[in-house]
């Protein structure tokens, strides 16, 4: 494995997304007059993943997802709305999301190691240009790594294999130099190396697959992985 590039994947990757959503969620309900609990936490993601697949596959619009989300969580929660008020309610939800943004521990130590073994780096993600460079702003990372590659940028996303072999063939390199790196298996590792990269998966819940032969639960075991298969 000849490697010049390494392709990170954002939320959940570099930024703490479930942790960021969790934290959104328990902000921004309590303005709704609404006492957050677990459910309401993993209805909300669901729904958020449901209609996310939905944008990913170009069927509706983003903000179009983000009303469809609305439409299916503010019944449960028993609150009324008009169609013209869903986006206003939805700003209430993404100003709590954007104060939520962290980066994981393990980020900034990663991102060293690489620079120091030469290796450049890039983001691809399935997310909007602006909203995803905002969260790499914001949680500092703005000239720490190299190109932002997004679904919406690319006019493909995730798990569309065409996906990485864009964003090698906008970033100058071949795919066999490149290393995915991504929580998602069936995102980030599965159609990259469809698309002719190399992959490992960064399973930080220990959630699997467990028979993956190339797996971290760390971003700072991914220096030792890389050298590993390189020397």
């Amino acid at each position: 494995m000849q490697l010049r590039g390494v392709l990170l994947d954002l939320d959940d990757t570099l930024l703490d997304q479930r942790g960021a959503v969790r934290r959104a969620v328990d902000a921004w309900l309590p303005t709704l007059g609404v006492t957050p609990t677990p459910e309401l936490h993993r209805l909300w993601v669901d729904l958020q993943e449901h209609h996310l697949v939905a944008w990913r596959e170009r069927t509706v619009t983003f903000s179009e997802q983000r009303r469809r989300r609305l439409r299916d969580f503010l019944p449960v929660i028993k609150i009324p709305y008009a169609e013209s008020e869903l986006d206003g309610a939805f700003d209430g939800y993404l100003a709590a999301y954007q104060q939520a943004y962290a980066l994981f521990d393990d980020v900034a130590g990663a991102l060293d190691a690489l620079a120091e073994a030469g290796l450049a780096t890039a983001v691809l993600t399935n997310g909007v240009i602006e909203q995803q460079n905002d969260k790499i702003r914001r949680v500092g990372l703005t000239g720490r790594l190299g190109p932002v590659f997004t679904a919406e940028g690319l006019g493909v996303a995730k798990p569309d294999p065409s996906a990485f072999a864009l964003v090698c063939a906008e970033w100058g390199l071949p795919p066999s130099a490149v290393l995915s790196v991504g929580d998602r298996h069936e995102l980030d590792v599965r159609p990259a190396r469809a698309a002719g990269l190399h992959a490992v998966h960064l399973d930080r819940r220990d959630e699997g697959p467990h028979d993956e032969p190339s797996r971290i639960t760390s971003l700072a075991a991914l220096p030792a992985f890389i050298r590993a298969r390189t020397s």
